[in-house]
């Protein structure tokens, strides 16, 4: 008899439980649009797979009448479960219980199980709805903020840390997400920022709402603090399920492999086409992705921010890859600070999960203007160039167009250990544009020259001579800084031959603490 007692017990404090804040709390989260901590996990999770940890945990503070206040599992969800059959830990933030403000508890909840994913080699992904430190408890919830930035520190690079932002995230809560790989936001329902807009009024006087200063919108075309922004919620757990299956599950191992029904010679005659025939003529970068890649599937991260350079992956024969392409439809392509934080970020989390990484590449050069000089362009610039120079994974290098300047070292050239270097025969390869070069080279001769048409004459014929000697790739192949010139429409599968050839590639950097990265 007793046992049964005691069993129902149990089946009562889950349920208890499992009720976070009560059903009041719990339909003011659905008349909002949101879903409660458990239901996301089981939107996120494989049906049933989903192993609570530390349900019955609860806070231990007596002051301010919290004691007379207590609600098991204290206001996160954390455990473990599978995401197409592969193991992921997870949390996810109650805001029905006490808005999801984060206690000491609550934050050694998170930290296990950080801890245990860090021993498994599992990603790690945060749901996040919280209003902030538990004023109630002090100092003790600062500790635990900073114990979770620690942990987020030390899975950094070891194992894929995803943060979903499905509600309030501000102040020290914004700090964690940042830390993680990929941030995804959800519209109208989700803000981060680090101050509020009444704390910006009094010190700033600028009347700002939360969604001008910290919405979805904002962080994905602006700052580029967040990855993606969501229409709904179930939208953004598929694109957590979308990410992992590109991901190994940690720093040791290789991406997953998938079988694949598209063939790997598979040819594109419209890509033999598709570059204008005038220089300056835009085209669409990703009409050259979606060809190349297996099935035209294209994940693309960031796409509203910086989208003069595009970031995404792909899989080639069933392979994952990191891509990384010049936008010539946007700024003609050029790199500015934005598209070098971008894309020198993505860069280096393929590099850290073992992910290959193919470049297409047509970029003008950097963009000019004291805008950027004054805002460290160089150092920006600087990032991605480190970026690409580090990485150690297979590294395939295509020149769609044009590669001008210190624009065509950055763009993971044969300088910075490219593998294999390709260009289309079209390409163009030079440290500047045909006009500019002969403003330099024959500048001061022409000024000489006073009859205007005369002049013009001169200018073209020098323009045509210089462009008969860079544009094209094969000065470049002549130095073997391109591996060979190949016809458009064969791209893929030269790209899948490459990354067969390069599967067992070894590159080491010396042993060091860690780089000193321009930031």
């Amino acid at each position: 008899m007793a046992s049964e007692e005691k069993i129902k017990e149990l089946m009562e404090m889950r349920a208890k439980a499992r009720l976070g804040g009560g059903e009041k709390r719990i339909e003011s989260q659905h008349n909002k649009g949101k879903y409660t901590a458990r239901e996301r996990i089981e939107l996120l999770l494989d049906e049933g797979s989903f192993e609570e940890i530390d349900m019955f945990v609860s806070h231990r503070t007596v002051d301010f009448g919290l004691d007379k206040q207590s609600y098991l599992s204290d206001g996160v969800v954390t455990g473990y479960g599978t995401i197409d059959g592969r193991l992921v830990y997870i949390f996810s933030q109650d805001f029905t219980v006490f808005g999801g403000s984060l206690s000491e508890m609550y934050a050694q909840k998170i930290c296990k199980v950080m801890d245990k994913a860090m021993k498994v080699g599992a990603p790690i992904i945060g749901i996040n709805d919280s209003g902030g430190a538990r004023i109630q408890e002090g100092v003790k919830s600062l500790g635990g903020y900073a114990d979770i930035f620690q942990k987020n520190i030390m899975a950094s690079g070891v194992v894929p840390q995803i943060s979903a932002i499905f509600g309030p995230c501000a102040g020290g809560a914004v700090y964690s997400p940042a830390l993680t790989d990929f941030t995804i936001m959800n519209k109208g329902t989700s803000y981060m920022f680090v101050t509020g807009p009444k704390v910006v009024k009094t010190v700033t006087n600028e009347v700002v709402t939360v969604e001008e200063l910290g919405g979805a919108s904002i962080h994905t075309t602006k700052s580029g603090v967040a990855h993606f922004a969501t229409e709904s919620e179930e939208e953004g757990l598929l694109i957590i399920r979308k990410l992992l299956s590109y991901i190994p599950q940690n720093n040791m191992e290789d991406p997953p492999r998938t079988l694949c029904d598209d063939p790997i010679d598979r040819l594109d005659d419209s890509l033999n086409e598709i570059i204008p025939e005038n220089p300056n003529k835009p085209y669409d970068v990703k009409d050259v992705i979606f060809s190349v890649v297996d099935n035209g599937e294209f994940l693309e991260v960031q796409r509203n921010y910086a989208p003069n350079i595009v970031t995404g992956y792909a899989k080639f024969n069933g392979y994952p890859v990191g891509i990384v392409a010049n936008q010539p439809n946007y700024l003609a392509g050029v790199l500015d600070i934005n598209a070098s934080r971008k894309a020198a970020r993505f860069v280096r989390f393929c590099d850290a999960f073992n992910i290959p990484i193919v470049t297409l590449v047509d970029v003008p050069g950097f963009l000019p203007g004291t805008a950027q000089e004054y805002g460290g362009i160089i150092i920006h610039g600087a990032k991605l160039l480190f970026a690409y120079g580090e990485a150690t994974v297979p590294k395939i290098t295509i020149i769609l167009r044009k590669a001008y300047g210190g624009a065509y070292d950055v763009m993971s050239s044969k300088h910075l250990r490219g593998d294999i270097n390709y260009a289309w025969p079209g390409s163009e390869i030079a440290v500047m544009g045909p006009k500019g070069a002969i403003e330099v080279l024959h500048g001061r001769e022409a000024s000489k020259i006073e009859n205007d048409e005369e002049r013009a004459e001169f200018l073209s014929k020098k323009e045509k001579e210089y462009k008969e000697k860079f544009a094209n790739p094969y000065i470049a192949a002549k130095y073997g800084y391109i591996d060979d010139v190949i016809e458009p429409r064969n791209t893929r599968f030269r790209i899948i031959r490459a990354l067969q050839m390069l599967s067992t590639k070894k590159d080491i950097n010396p042993p060091k603490k860690h780089s000193n990265l321009p930031l």
